[in-house]
Protein backbone atom coordinates (compact mmCIF):
# COMPACT_ATOMS: atom_id res chain seq x y z
CA UNK A 1 0.00 0.00 0.00
CA UNK A 2 3.01 2.49 0.66
CA UNK A 3 4.10 1.62 -2.48
CA UNK A 4 0.52 2.45 -4.14
CA UNK A 5 0.53 5.94 -2.56
CA UNK A 6 3.98 6.87 -3.85
CA UNK A 7 3.06 5.74 -7.65
CA UNK A 8 -0.41 8.07 -6.92
CA UNK A 9 1.37 10.81 -5.68
CA UNK A 10 4.04 10.74 -7.98
CA UNK A 11 1.76 10.36 -10.99
CA UNK A 12 -0.38 13.51 -9.47
CA UNK A 13 2.40 15.45 -8.72
CA UNK A 14 3.71 15.02 -12.59
CA UNK A 15 -0.23 15.67 -13.17
CA UNK A 16 -0.38 19.19 -12.05
CA UNK A 17 -2.51 21.46 -13.02
CA UNK A 18 -5.66 18.86 -13.17
CA UNK A 19 -7.43 20.18 -16.05
CA UNK A 20 -10.89 20.12 -16.25
CA UNK A 21 -11.01 17.79 -18.94
CA UNK A 22 -8.73 14.79 -16.76
CA UNK A 23 -12.01 15.57 -14.18
CA UNK A 24 -14.62 14.89 -16.10
CA UNK A 25 -13.16 11.80 -17.89
CA UNK A 26 -12.67 10.39 -14.15
CA UNK A 27 -16.04 11.32 -13.39
CA UNK A 28 -17.08 9.82 -16.73
CA UNK A 29 -15.44 6.50 -16.38
CA UNK A 30 -16.46 6.34 -12.56
CA UNK A 31 -20.31 6.43 -13.94
CA UNK A 32 -19.29 3.63 -16.29
CA UNK A 33 -17.86 1.28 -14.24
CA UNK A 34 -21.14 1.33 -11.45
CA UNK A 35 -23.39 1.91 -14.76
CA UNK A 36 -22.03 -1.06 -17.25
CA UNK A 37 -21.93 -3.58 -13.56
CA UNK A 38 -25.06 -2.77 -11.97
CA UNK A 39 -26.36 -6.26 -12.74
CA UNK A 40 -22.89 -7.64 -10.84
CA UNK A 41 -22.98 -5.33 -8.38
CA UNK A 42 -26.66 -5.94 -7.20
CA UNK A 43 -25.82 -10.00 -7.43
CA UNK A 44 -22.26 -9.32 -5.09
CA UNK A 45 -24.51 -6.87 -2.57
CA UNK A 46 -27.25 -10.17 -2.16
CA UNK A 47 -24.72 -12.50 -1.76
CA UNK A 48 -23.06 -10.40 0.75
CA UNK A 49 -26.11 -9.79 2.68
CA UNK A 50 -26.96 -13.11 2.67
CA UNK A 51 -30.16 -11.81 0.66
CA UNK A 52 -30.95 -7.92 -0.46
CA UNK A 53 -33.45 -6.60 -2.50
CA UNK A 54 -32.76 -6.05 -5.96
CA UNK A 55 -34.78 -2.87 -6.34
CA UNK A 56 -33.24 -2.18 -2.80
CA UNK A 57 -29.81 -2.22 -4.18
CA UNK A 58 -30.14 -0.08 -7.45
CA UNK A 59 -31.88 2.50 -5.91
CA UNK A 60 -29.31 2.80 -2.68
CA UNK A 61 -26.59 1.80 -4.35
CA UNK A 62 -26.35 2.13 -7.70
CA UNK A 63 -28.65 5.01 -8.55
CA UNK A 64 -27.95 7.08 -5.26
CA UNK A 65 -23.34 6.71 -6.96
CA UNK A 66 -24.21 7.20 -10.21
CA UNK A 67 -26.90 10.70 -8.95
CA UNK A 68 -23.63 12.46 -7.29
CA UNK A 69 -20.86 10.99 -10.43
CA UNK A 70 -23.40 13.27 -12.64
CA UNK A 71 -23.93 15.74 -10.01
CA UNK A 72 -19.91 16.79 -9.99
CA UNK A 73 -19.86 16.07 -13.46
CA UNK A 74 -22.31 18.82 -14.29
CA UNK A 75 -20.95 21.15 -11.71
CA UNK A 76 -17.68 20.41 -11.45
CA UNK A 77 -16.17 23.65 -13.85
CA UNK A 78 -18.39 26.27 -11.80
CA UNK A 79 -16.76 24.37 -8.50
CA UNK A 80 -13.49 25.21 -9.49
CA UNK A 81 -13.28 28.67 -10.64
CA UNK A 82 -11.38 30.73 -8.94
CA UNK A 83 -13.16 33.53 -6.56
CA UNK A 84 -12.06 37.26 -6.36
CA UNK A 85 -11.90 38.26 -2.97
CA UNK A 86 -12.48 42.14 -1.60
CA UNK A 87 -8.94 43.48 -0.30
CA UNK A 88 -8.46 45.72 2.44
CA UNK A 89 -8.88 49.42 2.42
CA UNK A 90 -7.45 50.97 0.48
CA UNK A 91 -5.27 48.28 -1.69
CA UNK A 92 -7.98 47.83 -3.77
CA UNK A 93 -7.83 51.17 -5.00
CA UNK A 94 -4.08 50.93 -5.37
CA UNK A 95 -4.47 48.26 -7.91
CA UNK A 96 -3.95 44.77 -5.74
CA UNK A 97 -6.00 42.28 -6.28
CA UNK A 98 -6.58 39.17 -4.30
CA UNK A 99 -8.22 35.78 -4.91
CA UNK A 100 -9.13 32.30 -4.14
CA UNK A 101 -7.56 29.03 -6.53
CA UNK A 102 -8.69 25.60 -5.62
CA UNK A 103 -6.51 23.07 -5.60
CA UNK A 104 -6.42 18.98 -5.58
CA UNK A 105 -4.76 17.59 -2.25
CA UNK A 106 -3.28 14.99 -3.81
CA UNK A 107 -4.46 11.37 -2.68
CA UNK A 108 -6.86 10.82 -0.47
CA UNK A 109 -7.81 7.69 1.14
CA UNK A 110 -11.43 6.23 1.63
CA UNK A 111 -12.62 3.61 4.26
CA UNK A 112 -15.93 2.61 3.45
CA UNK A 113 -18.06 0.87 5.29
CA UNK A 114 -20.15 -2.32 4.86
CA UNK A 115 -24.28 -1.17 4.58
CA UNK A 116 -23.90 1.20 1.33
CA UNK A 117 -20.53 -0.56 0.14
CA UNK A 118 -20.82 0.79 -3.48
CA UNK A 119 -22.73 4.13 -2.51
CA UNK A 120 -20.43 4.91 0.15
CA UNK A 121 -17.30 4.13 -2.27
CA UNK A 122 -18.86 6.11 -5.29
CA UNK A 123 -20.52 8.87 -3.81
CA UNK A 124 -17.33 10.30 -1.67
CA UNK A 125 -15.43 9.80 -5.40
CA UNK A 126 -17.61 12.27 -7.13
CA UNK A 127 -16.36 15.51 -4.60
CA UNK A 128 -12.58 13.34 -5.08
CA UNK A 129 -12.33 13.12 -8.42
CA UNK A 130 -14.04 16.74 -9.42
CA UNK A 131 -11.37 18.19 -6.77
CA UNK A 132 -8.79 16.50 -9.14
CA UNK A 133 -7.38 14.59 -6.64
CA UNK A 134 -6.30 10.81 -7.06
CA UNK A 135 -7.73 8.08 -4.11
CA UNK A 136 -7.49 4.62 -2.78
CA UNK A 137 -9.84 2.79 -1.46
CA UNK A 138 -10.20 0.08 1.39
CA UNK A 139 -13.32 -1.79 1.64
CA UNK A 140 -15.08 -3.57 3.93
CA UNK A 141 -14.09 -6.87 4.96
CA UNK A 142 -18.02 -7.53 5.98
CA UNK A 143 -19.00 -7.33 2.05
CA UNK A 144 -16.10 -9.67 0.42
CA UNK A 145 -17.83 -10.10 -2.86
CA UNK A 146 -18.48 -6.67 -3.45
CA UNK A 147 -14.67 -5.82 -2.63
CA UNK A 148 -13.73 -8.09 -4.90
CA UNK A 149 -15.71 -7.24 -7.68
CA UNK A 150 -14.10 -3.43 -7.36
CA UNK A 151 -10.60 -5.00 -7.19
CA UNK A 152 -11.90 -7.20 -10.70
CA UNK A 153 -13.49 -3.79 -12.01
CA UNK A 154 -11.34 -0.97 -11.49
CA UNK A 155 -8.20 -1.51 -13.43
CA UNK A 156 -10.80 -2.18 -16.60
CA UNK A 157 -12.12 1.76 -16.10
CA UNK A 158 -9.00 3.20 -14.23
CA UNK A 159 -4.88 3.14 -14.62
CA UNK A 160 -3.76 2.30 -10.52
CA UNK A 161 -2.34 5.29 -10.40
CA UNK A 162 -5.79 7.15 -10.62
CA UNK A 163 -8.14 4.90 -8.57
CA UNK A 164 -6.97 1.84 -6.07
CA UNK A 165 -8.81 -0.97 -4.11
CA UNK A 166 -7.42 -3.09 -1.24
CA UNK A 167 -9.09 -5.05 0.99
CA UNK A 168 -8.38 -7.35 4.10
CA UNK A 169 -9.25 -7.25 7.74
CA UNK A 170 -9.01 -4.99 10.69
CA UNK A 171 -4.69 -5.03 10.14
CA UNK A 172 -4.96 -3.98 7.01
CA UNK A 173 -7.37 -0.79 7.74
CA UNK A 174 -5.23 -0.01 10.26
CA UNK A 175 -1.77 0.17 8.01
CA UNK A 176 -4.40 1.91 5.69
CA UNK A 177 -4.96 4.63 8.28
CA UNK A 178 -1.77 5.44 8.81
CA UNK A 179 -0.41 6.09 5.63
CA UNK A 180 0.63 9.67 5.34
CA UNK A 181 -2.71 10.64 2.54
CA UNK A 182 -3.69 14.02 2.01
CA UNK A 183 -6.91 13.66 2.96
CA UNK A 184 -8.46 10.69 4.61
CA UNK A 185 -12.50 9.99 5.10
CA UNK A 186 -13.58 7.39 7.08
CA UNK A 187 -17.35 6.37 7.21
CA UNK A 188 -18.50 4.03 10.06
CA UNK A 189 -18.83 3.08 13.73
CA UNK A 190 -17.98 6.70 16.75
CA UNK A 191 -15.94 3.47 18.32
CA UNK A 192 -13.36 2.87 15.23
CA UNK A 193 -13.01 6.65 13.99
CA UNK A 194 -11.04 7.21 17.79
CA UNK A 195 -8.60 4.49 16.60
CA UNK A 196 -8.75 6.31 12.68
CA UNK A 197 -7.69 9.60 14.44
CA UNK A 198 -5.04 8.27 16.45
CA UNK A 199 -3.34 6.89 13.56
CA UNK A 200 -3.70 9.57 10.99
CA UNK A 201 -2.52 12.14 13.63
CA UNK A 202 1.16 11.22 13.24
CA UNK A 203 0.93 12.33 9.61
CA UNK A 204 -1.39 15.27 10.42
CA UNK A 205 -3.14 13.64 8.05
CA UNK A 206 -6.77 15.89 7.78
CA UNK A 207 -10.07 13.55 8.31
CA UNK A 208 -13.10 13.59 7.70
CA UNK A 209 -15.25 11.52 9.72
CA UNK A 210 -18.66 10.14 8.89
CA UNK A 211 -20.27 8.09 11.79
CA UNK A 212 -23.62 7.76 13.02
CA UNK A 213 -25.33 7.55 16.80
CA UNK A 214 -29.00 7.91 18.18
CA UNK A 215 -31.01 9.85 15.44
CA UNK A 216 -34.03 10.77 16.75
CA UNK A 217 -37.71 11.20 15.70
CA UNK A 218 -39.47 14.31 17.46
CA UNK A 219 -43.29 13.48 16.30
CA UNK A 220 -45.12 16.54 17.48
CA UNK A 221 -48.63 17.38 18.13
CA UNK A 222 -49.80 18.66 15.21
CA UNK A 223 -48.46 15.58 13.38
CA UNK A 224 -50.34 13.23 10.78
CA UNK A 225 -50.04 10.34 12.81
CA UNK A 226 -50.67 7.99 9.65
CA UNK A 227 -48.25 9.70 7.57
CA UNK A 228 -45.10 9.82 10.10
CA UNK A 229 -45.51 6.47 11.18
CA UNK A 230 -45.61 5.29 7.70
CA UNK A 231 -42.65 6.95 6.72
CA UNK A 232 -40.50 5.89 9.82
CA UNK A 233 -41.52 2.49 9.16
CA UNK A 234 -40.52 2.53 5.60
CA UNK A 235 -37.52 4.30 6.41
CA UNK A 236 -36.68 1.92 9.55
CA UNK A 237 -36.95 -0.84 7.58
CA UNK A 238 -35.04 0.07 4.59
CA UNK A 239 -31.52 -2.19 4.20
CA UNK A 240 -32.98 -3.63 7.66
CA UNK A 241 -32.41 -0.97 9.44
CA UNK A 242 -29.09 -0.48 8.81
CA UNK A 243 -28.52 2.40 8.25
CA UNK A 244 -26.49 5.59 9.48
CA UNK A 245 -29.41 7.19 9.37
CA UNK A 246 -31.78 4.98 10.44
CA UNK A 247 -34.70 6.47 12.73
CA UNK A 248 -32.88 4.98 16.01
CA UNK A 249 -35.95 5.51 18.48
CA UNK A 250 -38.97 8.20 18.37
CA UNK A 251 -40.44 10.38 20.97
CA UNK A 252 -44.08 11.16 20.78
CA UNK A 253 -47.09 12.99 22.85
CA UNK A 254 -47.99 10.68 25.81
CA UNK A 255 -51.46 10.75 24.71
CA UNK A 256 -50.81 9.34 20.85
CA UNK A 257 -48.28 6.84 21.84
CA UNK A 258 -50.87 3.77 21.17
CA UNK A 259 -51.92 5.48 18.16
CA UNK A 260 -48.14 5.92 17.18
CA UNK A 261 -47.49 2.18 17.52
CA UNK A 262 -50.47 1.03 15.75
CA UNK A 263 -49.55 2.96 13.31
CA UNK A 264 -45.86 1.62 12.71
CA UNK A 265 -47.33 -1.84 12.62
CA UNK A 266 -49.99 -1.31 10.03
CA UNK A 267 -47.78 0.32 7.85
CA UNK A 268 -44.48 -2.57 8.56
CA UNK A 269 -47.60 -5.03 7.17
CA UNK A 270 -48.65 -3.30 4.53
CA UNK A 271 -44.94 -2.86 2.96
CA UNK A 272 -44.04 -6.14 3.94
CA UNK A 273 -46.80 -8.66 4.31
CA UNK A 274 -44.12 -11.74 5.12
CA UNK A 275 -40.71 -11.47 5.61
CA UNK A 276 -38.77 -14.35 4.47
CA UNK A 277 -39.46 -15.40 1.34
CA UNK A 278 -39.93 -11.39 0.79
CA UNK A 279 -37.94 -10.18 -2.26
CA UNK A 280 -37.75 -7.08 -1.06
CA UNK A 281 -36.67 -7.12 2.76
CA UNK A 282 -33.03 -7.48 3.18
CA UNK A 283 -31.33 -9.70 5.63
CA UNK A 284 -29.07 -8.73 8.48
CA UNK A 285 -25.39 -8.69 7.18
CA UNK A 286 -23.92 -11.27 9.21
CA UNK A 287 -24.44 -13.87 12.35
CA UNK A 288 -22.83 -11.51 14.65
CA UNK A 289 -25.10 -8.72 14.03
CA UNK A 290 -28.34 -10.37 14.05
CA UNK A 291 -27.27 -12.24 17.20
CA UNK A 292 -26.21 -8.39 18.69
CA UNK A 293 -29.68 -7.38 17.93
CA UNK A 294 -31.43 -10.42 19.47
CA UNK A 295 -30.12 -9.84 22.40
CA UNK A 296 -31.19 -6.51 22.68
CA UNK A 297 -34.34 -7.26 22.47
CA UNK A 298 -34.26 -9.80 25.11
CA UNK A 299 -32.13 -7.14 27.91
CA UNK A 300 -35.69 -4.86 27.00
CA UNK A 301 -37.74 -7.24 27.25
CA UNK A 302 -36.24 -9.01 30.60
CA UNK A 303 -35.49 -5.07 32.04
CA UNK A 304 -39.59 -4.53 31.42
CA UNK A 305 -40.02 -3.31 28.16
CA UNK A 306 -42.98 -4.26 26.00
CA UNK A 307 -42.15 -6.32 22.57
CA UNK A 308 -43.90 -6.16 19.73
CA UNK A 309 -42.55 -7.80 16.60
CA UNK A 310 -44.42 -7.10 13.71
CA UNK A 311 -44.69 -10.49 11.78
CA UNK A 312 -47.92 -10.11 9.99
CA UNK A 313 -47.96 -13.75 8.37
CA UNK A 314 -46.59 -15.37 11.75
CA UNK A 315 -43.93 -16.94 10.39
CA UNK A 316 -41.59 -18.91 12.22
CA UNK A 317 -38.28 -16.68 12.12
CA UNK A 318 -36.41 -19.13 14.99
CA UNK A 319 -36.67 -22.65 12.89
CA UNK A 320 -35.35 -20.06 9.68
CA UNK A 321 -31.46 -20.39 8.68
CA UNK A 322 -32.55 -16.56 6.89
CA UNK A 323 -31.10 -13.65 9.32
CA UNK A 324 -34.09 -11.70 8.47
CA UNK A 325 -35.51 -9.81 11.85
CA UNK A 326 -38.78 -8.49 11.67
CA UNK A 327 -39.50 -4.87 13.05
CA UNK A 328 -39.23 -5.10 17.08
CA UNK A 329 -40.79 -1.93 18.62
CA UNK A 330 -39.78 -1.08 21.80
CA UNK A 331 -42.29 0.44 24.44
CA UNK A 332 -41.28 1.63 27.77
CA UNK A 333 -37.70 1.62 27.21
CA UNK A 334 -35.60 2.73 29.56
CA UNK A 335 -32.13 4.25 29.64
CA UNK A 336 -30.81 1.17 31.40
CA UNK A 337 -31.58 -0.94 28.65
CA UNK A 338 -29.18 -1.54 25.46
CA UNK A 339 -31.54 -0.46 22.99
CA UNK A 340 -31.71 3.09 24.45
CA UNK A 341 -27.81 3.26 24.70
CA UNK A 342 -25.79 2.26 21.74
CA UNK A 343 -27.00 3.15 17.83
CA UNK A 344 -29.12 0.27 16.90
CA UNK A 345 -28.16 -0.53 13.34
CA UNK A 346 -30.91 -2.74 12.76
CA UNK A 347 -35.34 -2.86 12.61
CA UNK A 348 -35.44 -2.38 16.31
CA UNK A 349 -37.70 0.56 17.38
CA UNK A 350 -37.83 2.14 20.56
CA UNK A 351 -41.04 4.56 21.04
CA UNK A 352 -41.16 6.56 24.46
CA UNK A 353 -43.72 9.42 25.05
CA UNK A 354 -43.02 12.92 26.33
CA UNK A 355 -45.59 15.60 28.02
CA UNK A 356 -43.89 18.91 26.82
CA UNK A 357 -42.46 19.49 23.81
CA UNK A 358 -39.56 20.94 26.09
CA UNK A 359 -39.42 17.68 27.89
CA UNK A 360 -38.68 16.14 24.08
CA UNK A 361 -35.75 18.57 23.41
CA UNK A 362 -33.92 17.34 27.21
CA UNK A 363 -34.02 14.04 25.71
CA UNK A 364 -32.23 15.03 22.56
CA UNK A 365 -30.33 17.16 24.18
CA UNK A 366 -29.02 15.00 26.96
CA UNK A 367 -27.25 12.42 24.44
CA UNK A 368 -24.49 12.73 22.45
CA UNK A 369 -25.58 15.23 19.23
CA UNK A 370 -26.93 12.79 16.57
CA UNK A 371 -26.24 12.27 12.70
CA UNK A 372 -30.07 13.67 11.88
CA UNK A 373 -32.83 14.94 13.42
CA UNK A 374 -36.36 14.31 12.26
CA UNK A 375 -39.71 16.18 13.07
CA UNK A 376 -42.81 15.39 12.42
CA UNK A 377 -45.56 18.49 12.28
CA UNK A 378 -47.51 21.30 10.98
CA UNK A 379 -47.10 23.90 14.00
CA UNK A 380 -44.45 26.47 12.43
CA UNK A 381 -43.43 27.33 16.28
CA UNK A 382 -42.75 24.01 17.60
CA UNK A 383 -40.98 22.96 14.49
CA UNK A 384 -38.39 25.97 15.19
CA UNK A 385 -38.78 25.85 18.42
CA UNK A 386 -37.21 21.74 18.11
CA UNK A 387 -34.80 23.29 15.16
CA UNK A 388 -33.48 26.32 17.43
CA UNK A 389 -33.18 24.05 20.66
CA UNK A 390 -31.20 20.84 19.42
CA UNK A 391 -27.68 20.11 17.37
CA UNK A 392 -27.53 17.43 14.78
CA UNK A 393 -25.56 16.63 11.67
CA UNK A 394 -28.84 17.35 9.24
CA UNK A 395 -32.54 17.34 9.80
CA UNK A 396 -35.50 15.88 7.65
CA UNK A 397 -38.57 17.43 8.06
CA UNK A 398 -41.70 15.32 7.69
CA UNK A 399 -39.83 12.25 6.74
CA UNK A 400 -37.00 10.81 7.19
CA UNK A 401 -33.47 10.02 5.65
CA UNK A 402 -34.10 12.20 3.07
CA UNK A 403 -31.69 14.88 3.23
CA UNK A 404 -29.17 12.68 2.06
CA UNK A 405 -29.93 12.49 -1.32
CA UNK A 406 -30.23 16.33 -1.53
CA UNK A 407 -26.38 16.82 -3.41
CA UNK A 408 -25.95 20.48 -2.55
CA UNK A 409 -27.06 19.82 1.13
CA UNK A 410 -22.98 19.60 3.08
CA UNK A 411 -23.57 16.17 4.46
CA UNK A 412 -22.15 15.26 7.53
CA UNK A 413 -21.95 14.99 11.91
CA UNK A 414 -21.03 16.91 14.74
CA UNK A 415 -18.91 15.82 17.80
CA UNK A 416 -19.41 12.06 18.17
CA UNK A 417 -21.59 11.88 15.23
CA UNK A 418 -18.76 12.66 12.52
CA UNK A 419 -16.29 15.38 11.67
CA UNK A 420 -16.56 17.76 8.29
CA UNK A 421 -19.18 17.14 5.57
CA UNK A 422 -19.07 16.47 1.77
CA UNK A 423 -21.97 16.05 -0.99
CA UNK A 424 -22.18 18.48 -4.11
CA UNK A 425 -19.79 21.56 -3.36
CA UNK A 426 -18.98 20.77 0.23
CA UNK A 427 -17.57 17.40 -1.44
CA UNK A 428 -15.39 19.71 -3.88
CA UNK A 429 -14.56 21.97 -1.20
CA UNK A 430 -13.44 19.31 1.41
CA UNK A 431 -11.39 17.21 -0.98
CA UNK A 432 -9.44 20.34 -2.30
CA UNK A 433 -6.71 23.03 -1.01
CA UNK A 434 -8.63 26.47 -0.98
CA UNK A 435 -4.95 28.50 -1.97
CA UNK A 436 -4.96 32.17 -1.13
CA UNK A 437 -2.99 34.49 -3.86
CA UNK A 438 -2.63 38.08 -2.87
CA UNK A 439 -1.23 40.04 -5.44
CA UNK A 440 0.66 43.42 -4.58
CA UNK A 441 -0.40 47.00 -6.30
CA UNK A 442 2.78 48.63 -8.21
CA UNK A 443 2.98 51.29 -5.90
CA UNK A 444 5.29 50.88 -3.12
CA UNK A 445 2.59 50.04 -0.29
CA UNK A 446 4.57 49.33 2.51
CA UNK A 447 6.12 52.95 2.54
CA UNK A 448 3.04 54.80 1.82
CA UNK A 449 1.44 53.09 4.81
CA UNK A 450 4.36 53.43 7.18
CA UNK A 451 5.61 49.92 7.37
CA UNK A 452 9.00 50.63 6.83
CA UNK A 453 11.06 52.17 9.15
CA UNK A 454 11.85 54.70 10.08
CA UNK A 455 8.24 54.91 11.64
CA UNK A 456 6.10 58.15 11.81
CA UNK A 457 3.18 60.07 11.31
CA UNK A 458 1.78 57.55 8.52
CA UNK A 459 2.74 54.47 10.62
CA UNK A 460 -0.36 55.79 13.29
CA UNK A 461 -2.52 56.70 10.47
CA UNK A 462 -2.50 53.39 9.47
CA UNK A 463 -2.69 51.86 12.88
CA UNK A 464 -6.10 54.55 13.18
CA UNK A 465 -7.37 53.36 10.15
CA UNK A 466 -7.00 49.26 10.90
CA UNK A 467 -8.52 49.52 14.42
CA UNK A 468 -11.42 51.62 13.51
Amino acid sequence: MKDLLERQRAAFMTELPVSLDARRDRLKRAIAMVADNAGRFCDALSEDFGHRSREQSMIADIAASVGPLRHALKHAGRWSRSERKATMFPLGLLGARAWVEYQPKGVVGIIAPWNFPVNLVMSPLAGVLAAGNRAMVKTSEFTPVVAALFEELAPRYFAIEEVAFVSGGPEVGKAFAELPFDHLLFTGATGIARHILHAAADNLTPVTLELGGKSPVVVGRSADIAKATERVAMGKMLNAGQICLAPDYMLVPEEKEAEVVAGLTRAAAAMYPSLLANPDYTAVINDRHHARLTDWIEDARAKGAEVIAVNPAGEDFAASNSRKLPLHIIRGATDEMTVMQEEIFGPVLPVRSYGHIDDAVAEVNRRDRPLALYYFGSDGEERRRVLGRTISGGVTLDDVIFHVSQEELPFGGIGPSGTGAYHGEAGFRTFSHARSIYKQARLDVAKLAGMKPPYGKATWATIKRQMK
